[in-house]
């Protein structure tokens, strides 16, 4: 392996530690706080985090003599990428009200298997892999999250439903980010969710100052370092490490979430539950390889 694709795989690492210990920050961020207002902190201090690098990078830019972004497109773009990520933080915080931050984790990750079947829609290919993966993860989340009475736990149905806007997300912003400034993008689809966070916290939760005080830390940690420090690693990672590294590292949030939550809050999961997570991590990697003797077929028929 190159030096360079050794260090891209370990800043990749990082960013999956600091996504995946981010469940047990947005958890006991709502010790302190509802769950609108902690992710309005949240995305405000993780928008205004990433002002310097768009201005850095947009002086770069001008020395060499780049076209700027289309302000309209880089515009409308974002606000449409910040509806999706609203709906997607705001299912995952109210989730973690009722779920642990283990469980939140798992079933978040489950986004890698519905991006290339929500691919389908837009004409995307899906292969055998994908499907023998989303088996895989569906088995696991039945023994993680249904209930002896063969119904989801309403904490896990929320946060599953909420990875389905995380696979739009991505979709959605692997679709703008080659067409526009990924990074200035980034911040407008943050400042447009924390705005609809302010707006429903508003009218559903009493916003108070003392709260957001004593939620400092959790607020620090899910917003600077998970929206910031993390979303820059993401980004000079992927510059050198292939698709492949990428994704399967990134998948590693889930454990890392698990992690937290049983070093951190104490949460502990019984066999059944383990099983779960192992079948869920199984189908998410399994989604992400693609075997060559179904390779070679396709190139066989193709040609």
């Amino acid at each position: 392996m190159r030096t360079s694709t050794l260090r891209a795989d370990i800043l990749l690492l990082i960013t999956a530690a600091i996504w995946g210990t981010a469940f047990v920050a947005q958890r006991v961020g709502m010790e302190h706080l509802q769950p609108f207002t902690f992710n309005f902190a949240r995305f405000l201090l993780g928008g205004l985090s990433l002002l310097p690098l768009v201005y850095w990078f947009s002086r770069k830019r001008a020395k060499t003599e780049q076209e700027p972004a289309n302000p309209r497109f880089l515009l409308l773009g974002g606000i449409a990428a910040g509806l999706i990520l609203f709906a997607g933080s705001s299912l995952q915080q109210v989730g973690l009200l009722y779920t642990t931050a283990g469980k939140a984790g798992f079933i978040t990750g489950l986004y890698l298997i519905f991006v290339p079947i929500l691919g389908l829609f837009l004409s995307h290919k899906t292969g055998a892999n994908t499907w023998l993966g989303a088996a895989l993860a569906l088995v696991g989340l039945y023994f993680l999250s249904v209930t002896e009475d063969f119904t989801l736990a309403y904490g896990d149905a929320l946060e599953l439903i909420g990875a389905v806007f995380w696979a739009g997300h991505v979709l959605i912003i692997g679709w703008l980010s080659r067409r526009t400034d990924p990074l200035a993008l980034s911040v407008v689809q943050l400042f447009t969710c924390m705005l609809l966070s302010l707006a429903t916290a508003l009218v559903t939760e009493d916003i108070q100052l003392s709260a957001i005080k004593e939620a400092w830390f959790p607020i620090v940690y899910a917003g600077l370092f998970s929206v910031g420090v993390a979303y820059t690693l993401q980004i000079i990672g992927q510059k050198e490490a292939p698709p492949a590294h990428a994704a399967i590292i990134l998948s590693g949030e889930a454990v890392f979430a698990v992690l937290g939550g049983w070093l951190l809050l104490d949460e502990t999961l019984g066999m059944r539950e383990l099983a779960g997570c192992a079948l869920m991590l199984a189908g998410m990697l399994l989604s992400q390889f693609t075997f060559r003797w179904l390779r070679r077929r396709q190139q066989g028929a193709a040609a």
